[in-house]
């Protein structure tokens, strides 16, 4: 059945979690933009992330982060994948619930090392010990994205799609969300 957004659907969760790749399979199935929050913040610094980051220090970043968030919320619903620390800010939670709507997507410590560990474009974890590292985040940040008020389980065992599917199917039980081609054709009769 072919469904409506409408309100920004924000993908939440750790690094390696799969937000950027469920996130691009999600926002094909509901025929809406996909928005990389990292890749716009970079687009309006003109400088990577781990370059901000390294000249101008974690809080000059998040604060950038905020910005860009507030200007891609103000547009048309969308598929948003969120940098692992966006979610962290009350203020950015804030203006998510009040413009979209937060998905957790929840993968176990083991899954996000495997899918980190050889990717050396994670600025917090340039660190002597990565593991370890990883380990702190998922610990500290783990009950801030319970927050969120969709959780969806990633699997190692499925795919991309298997997992944008999940996604899918979880915000067809949470009113508001997506319009049903029955509530399209009622609008479309107003």
């Amino acid at each position: 059945m072919p469904h409506e957004l409408k309100k920004t659907v924000v993908l939440v969760g750790m690094m390696g979690a799969g937000k950027t790749a469920v996130g691009t399979v999600l926002a094909r199935k509901l025929g809406v933009d996909f928005v990389d929050q990292d890749d716009e913040i970079q687009k309006a610094a003109n400088r990577s992330i781990a370059e901000i980051f390294k000249e101008n220090g974690e809080a000059f970043f998040r604060e950038k982060e905020t910005r860009v968030l507030e200007r891609l919320l103000a547009g048309p619903p969308c598929i948003l994948s969120t940098g692992g620390g966006a979610f962290l800010s009350e203020r950015n939670r804030d203006l998510i619930a009040a413009q979209g709507v937060a998905v957790w997507l929840k993968a176990e410590l083991n899954l996000l090392w495997a899918r980190v560990r050889y990717r050396g474009t994670r600025p917090l974890l340039m660190t002597d010990n990565p593991f370890e590292t990883l380990k702190s985040l998922y610990d500290a940040r783990g009950p801030v994205y319970a927050l969120a008020p969709i959780h969806v389980q990633v699997f190692s065992n499925y795919s991309i799609d298997d997992t944008a599917q999940a996604v899918l199917e979880t915000l067809g039980t949470h009113p508001g969300i997506l319009a049903d081609d029955t509530e399209i054709t009622s609008h479309a009769r107003s």
